[in-house]
């Protein structure tokens, strides 16, 4: 196996204590490749500096695309294509068009949402997972650093490591 990257691998036990380990780890010069927790972690993402995302515009836009497909096509098939009188109404009769246009804008949103995350999270089908820790799926939270990212030694950022927190500190290669 042919080992290209080389991470250094924090386990925490608690999680403030790991965004309090966050905070100062960045503000010793380390970049962290990731945090791995077994549950959601409030601030957690302002700590590592991720940005502000930009998911509810991706769902503003698959609602809007939704609604037009929709539109388009109860429009199409009601005035062109099929046209009936339903209860002495116009072809095109919007009231009538709103519950349709409704939970199809829905549809499309939540069908958008779901490739957008698997595409944004890279998660399709086959791809080979890493796994730093098992026990990050339990009670442990593990923070990743990947050491060509970082100047500093390995020894220097494990004692920062160790120093804030870590009860255990690895070396993983991928």
């Amino acid at each position: 196996m042919d080992s290209t990257e080389r991470y250094l691998v924090g386990v925490y036990d608690d999680d403030e204590e790991v965004v309090a380990a966050v905070t100062e780890v960045k503000n010793n010069g380390i970049k962290i490749e990731e945090v791995y927790t077994p549950f959601p972690i409030h601030g957690l993402d302002v700590a590592m500096g991720h940005p502000r995302t930009r998911i509810p515009i991706a769902a503003f836009m698959f609602g809007c695309l939704g609604l037009i497909c929709i539109v388009s096509l109860m429009s199409y098939t009601m005035y062109f294509d099929w046209p009936m009188i339903i209860g002495g109404k116009d072809y095109f009769a919007l009231p009538d068009f709103i519950p349709i246009a409704f939970e199809g804008t829905v549809l499309f949103t939540a069908f958008g949402m779901v490739t957008t995350f698997l595409i944004s999270n890279s998660l399709w089908p086959g791809k080979k997972q890493r796994t730093f820790d098992l026990r990050s799926t339990d009670d442990k939270f593990i923070m990743a650093i990947n050491m060509a990212n970082n100047r500093k030694s390995e020894g220097e950022i494990e004692t920062i490591l160790r120093a804030s927190g870590a009860v255990e500190v690895n070396v993983k290669q991928f």
